[in-house]
């Protein structure tokens, strides 16, 4: 698999073309060829345009330090503080620039590794020799050169492209503990690009899924984003479920689906899933507290029934109290912030609402700011017999109605509106008597 030289594919023997790069990867690749540095397009964009894929994201590697980057670029910032990088930002679009990295030293590495048994290692600046054994998977150190539009390959990733495998670069516990996060990369390239990890990769996860219990939880809420708001959640979910990784990011919900109903429960799952891959696909707008939400439901559920019978609170109540604690002991996993967890609290409290057909206050409830995503959410718990079909019909056809017929169907009756009103003639008050006289 390994070599110390790369094969070279030329412009003609591979896929890559240069009109399906973005003008801002090629002006930043093309300024720095031009400066007399290396330039390659790095990573998952030249694994994805060798699929025949359209990436949105652009990286760059080079031998130019970062200081030297940053001087090319006006519209550039370093960042990082282990390991310096450039972003170089083209209105809405960011080119990342990273310098090559150079090889690590095995013993060194074995060496320093902290209490949970993660390899800790130090970054420092190499030749593009080196950097490829920082990679991590096969298919994602490849490396295409602006300068004569060739692609680079050290490793055999276009074998592994071709057979749709997935092999990590290294030894696969190795590198699992170097970053447990790659356990949850390696799944969600699975569920993605619907490749086979190899038997040793497969193994490897097995062995070493519970070191993600050690990942930072605002980390692992930027790879929930990657898996399931990317536009194949419901192939991620089995992924995640197939080898076992899902339990070590949402445990109430596994415990959930491990129950005596835990079949309603994945069915609510994946019905959400599915509708959520659909909306990406039609470019709507998707937001990650939903789903978040779906996933708790089941623990929020269970846990507002036990107030409800230990404390004899209302349901309402009932359901805010589990969803602050589900929550926060969903944070110990993933971190969620706070803009997303408190419509989740809102969505979740609103569902008696939809119980109540008649009055002013149920008509009022269709403005409610939240009431879209409670509405939807209401839909998935009809799809396994928590709501009526009468109620899920009610609040369907409600919201196309007029509003005169409207409020007919809420029992109320409808009152002429305050500018309509005949208006009182004030009576004009007398002066009163003078004391001058």
């Amino acid at each position: 698999m390994a070599n110390n030289t790369p094969q070279i594919i030329g412009r003609a023997d591979h896929t890559v073309s240069r009109k399906h790069i973005s003008k801002a990867a090629l002006k930043v690749l093309y300024t720095l060829k031009d400066a007399g540095f290396q330039a390659f397009l790095v990573g998952g964009a030249v694994r994805d345009l060798l699929l025949g894929g359209r990436p949105k994201d652009f990286d760059v590697g080079t031998d130019a330090d970062p200081d030297q980057v940053h001087a090319l670029f006006r519209n550039s910032r370093i960042i990082g503080r282990r390991f310096r990088l450039v972003h170089v930002r083209f209105g809405r679009e960011i080119i990342e620039v990273a310098t090559f990295r150079a090889a690590s030293d095995p013993d060194l590495d074995e060496d320093r590794s902290d209490e949970e048994g993660r390899l800790l290692r130090d970054n420092m600046y190499g030749s593009i020799d080196e950097d490829v054994w920082r990679r991590d998977f096969t298919v994602n150190a490849l490396y295409y050169n602006i300068a004569d539009f060739s692609v680079w390959d050290y490793v055999g990733g276009v074998e592994d492209l071709k057979d749709r495998k997935l092999e990590l670069i290294g030894e696969p516990a190795r590198r699992l503990r170097e970053d447990p996060v790659r356990v949850l990369r390696a799944v969600r390239f699975a569920a993605k690009l619907r490749f086979m990890p190899v038997p040793s990769l497969e193994s490897a996860i097995a062995e070493h899924k519970e070191l993600l219990a050690n990942i930072p939880p605002a980390r692992l809420f930027d790879e929930f984003l990657k898996l399931f708001q990317a536009g194949f959640a419901r192939s991620a979910f089995d992924a995640l479920r197939y080898y076992q990784v899902f339990r070590e990011l949402f445990p109430d919900t596994a415990e959930g689906l491990a129950a005596h109903d835990g079949e309603d429960f994945e069915h609510f799952i994946r019905t959400a899933l599915d509708n959520t891959d659909r909306r990406v696909e039609e470019g709507k707008p998707i937001t990650p507290m939903f789903l978040l939400g779906v996933f708790l439901w089941w623990p929020i559920r269970a846990r507002a029934r036990m107030y409800v019978e230990d404390d004899g609170v209302n349901e309402v109540q009932a359901l805010g109290r589990a969803t602050y604690d589900c929550l926060a002991r969903q944070q110990a996993r993933i971190a969620i912030p706070r803009r997303f967890g408190a419509p989740l609290r809102e969505m979740i409290t609103m569902q008696p609402r939809f119980a109540k057909q008649r009055g002013g206050r149920a008509l009022g409830f269709l403005e409610h700011r939240r009431f879209r995503a409670a509405y939807d959410f209401m839909l998935l718990r009809h799809v396994i017999g928590d709501v009526s079909d009468e109620t899920a019909e009610f609040w369907t056809e409600v919201q196309t109605m007029e509003q005169a017929e409207r409020v007919q169907a809420f029992g109320l009756s409808q009152k002429p509106a305050n500018k309509d009103r005949p208006r009182r003639r004030r009576r004009r008050r007398k002066p009163p008597p003078s004391n001058d006289g």
